[in-house]
């Protein structure tokens, strides 16, 4: 590769030293531990349990969480931003991490003192790896409408959990679960969060999905029979599990969207790489007017994905309301992501279409952020809400 096409770090508006050290350290792991071995294990369907290994003893699967119990104590603007760098050298990661920081949420901002003391140390950085129980069969974008059930049972007072969930990234593979359930009457109020442990009995999960990208990310129904968890294994308050479950997806879109500009960015980089090297007519592809003016729109479209997502995360770290911010990121960020790994696919012509490039991976890849943690359809009705108010009944 030249010079002249070669990839340059993202130049970063880091807040800390610290900050810029660790970003130092996600580029050297990603360079040396993740993007070598994507394309291959991606093609084979291999999920890198090791690598999640190695980023929790990084201390990387609990950045934005309080050290007191295990975590990093980083604002959401610099973990979002190792997201990115994560998911540039290989989406299962990057997602991986969002997925188990999603996870965690709920204990470490509803959970008791006595629950953080017993579970977050183990959560954050003591190796293990979550995965975000609230879609079904037959409620995705309506998550409301949940049928998985937990009854109380016995003079102890355990909850026993019967139902399936769906979509669950790392199910069968997580050594616990966020998992939201009905425990009252139908809708919002009806639903209560508990805590999982992967290797209950009575847990189970189906074989992963066939999915077009995302091969090394296991994506499968987790089944629940009989499933006994004390009652301290609940989270917040009985009926406050919707209201939980939609505090954390305000902050796991604001990971999607990290995401997206990850995969924007790798594609873009392939891309410029790519018209530096190629030649045709006696001249680099990248001459041609009609190309820069491609790639320009490509640069334009991430660097406005990055501004938009940090802008949000910079709210959330102030305290501030961020949830339109947060939909509106996670719109923009993906749907751009969409439209960058497509136009990286063309600037390489037919070897983007061919699996020797990395840019036909990306393109099958950004699809699916369109989809995860609400449709980009849901997150202009989430949007629109703000702006306008409920809509009429």
């Amino acid at each position: 590769m030249t010079d002249h096409g070669a990839p340059q770090p993202v130049d970063r508006a880091l807040p800390t030293e610290e900050a810029r050290d660790l970003l130092a350290l996600v580029r050297d792991i990603a360079q040396r531990e993740i993007a070598p071995k994507a394309a291959d294990e991606e093609e084979a369907g291999v999920f890198p349990r090791d690598l999640f290994t190695l980023l929790s003893e990084a201390g990387l699967l609990g950045l934005p969480y309080e050290s007191e119990h295990g975590g990093g104590d980083q604002p959401y603007e610099v973990y979002l931003q190792v997201l990115e760098e994560l998911a540039a050298a290989r989406l299962t990661v990057g997602l991986g991490v969002s997925v188990h920081t999603l996870s965690c949420h709920a204990l470490a901002h509803f959970g008791t003192k006595q629950q953080k003391l017993e579970h977050l140390p183990a959560m954050l950085g003591g190796g293990l790896l979550g995965a975000y129980c609230l879609s079904e069969p037959a409620s995705g974008s309506d998550a409301a409408s949940l049928r998985t059930r937990a009854v109380r049972e016995g003079d102890d007072g355990d909850w026993v959990v019967d139902g399936t969930k769906a979509w669950i990234t790392h199910g069968g593979v997580a050594d616990f679960y966020t998992l939201m359930a009905r425990t009252g009457a139908e809708g919002p109020r009806g639903i209560s969060a508990f805590l999982v442990p992967g290797d209950a009995p009575g847990l189970s999960a189906a074989v992963p999905e066939k999915k077009m990208g995302m091969k090394g990310s296991p994506t499968a129904q987790v089944h629940f029979d009989g499933v006994r968890l004390a009652d301290d294994r609940r989270i917040g308050e009985e009926g406050q599990g919707f209201a939980i479950a939609l505090a954390a997806l305000d902050s796991g879109r604001l990971g999607i969207a990290a995401c997206a500009i990850g995969v924007a960015q790798a594609a873009l980089d392939a891309a410029t790489a790519y018209a530096g090297e190629r030649r045709q007519f006696g001249r680099p592809i990248g001459d041609f007017q009609g190309l820069r003016f491609l790639l320009a729109d490509m640069a334009t479209q991430v660097e406005a994905g990055r501004a938009l997502y940090l802008a949000a995360a910079r709210l959330r770290d102030a305290g501030r309301p961020f949830s339109r911010q947060a939909a509106m990121a996670k719109l923009f960020c993906t749907d751009a992501a969409m439209k960058v790994t497509t136009d990286a696919v063309q600037v390489l012509g037919g070897y983007g279409y061919t699996a020797d490039f990395p840019v036909e991976r990306h393109m099958r890849e950004a699809k699916v952020l369109q989809i995860v943690e609400g449709t980009n359809q849901i997150q202009r009705m989430v949007i629109g809400r703000h702006l306008l108010g409920p809509e009429s009944r």
